[in-house]
């Protein structure tokens, strides 16, 4: 699934990154705990999270994760959007809830494990 159409199903925000939105991602893990994340995403993965620290985004960079989507409108600093420019890893705020967004995500054919429904 491009990351366009991830911004499209979760009417989300690009905050940077936008000139890799036809970037393909394969998976989405929805998660607060950093630990979680280190654990279980695979690579080329779309993060969904509501914590906004840069703990977040050097996580994603670690894991090779293309995106990372804010939810319920959290916004991430200026640090945390220049720490994303630097490591090219798509940065979103989406207005939904955690589990709306994992949902929608499923929903629009993106699982955890890399397989497509769609």
């Amino acid at each position: 699934m491009k990351i366009e159409v991830v911004k499209q199903l979760l009417g989300a925000q690009v905050v940077c990154g936008e000139e890799h939105l036809d970037t393909d991602v394969f998976s989405a893990c929805g998660s607060d705990m950093m630990s979680d994340v280190l654990a279980y995403v695979k690579d080329q993965a779309v993060l969904l999270t509501g914590l906004v620290n840069e703990q977040v985004i050097r996580t994603a960079a670690m894991m090779d994760m293309k995106c990372i989507v804010f939810v319920r409108n959290k916004r991430p600093t200026p640090q945390m959007v220049d720490l994303a420019e630097c490591n090219g890893i798509v940065v979103m705020t989406s207005p939904l809830r955690m589990f709306e967004a994992c949902g929608k995500l499923y929903e629009g054919g993106l699982n955890r494990d890399g397989a497509t429904d769609a």
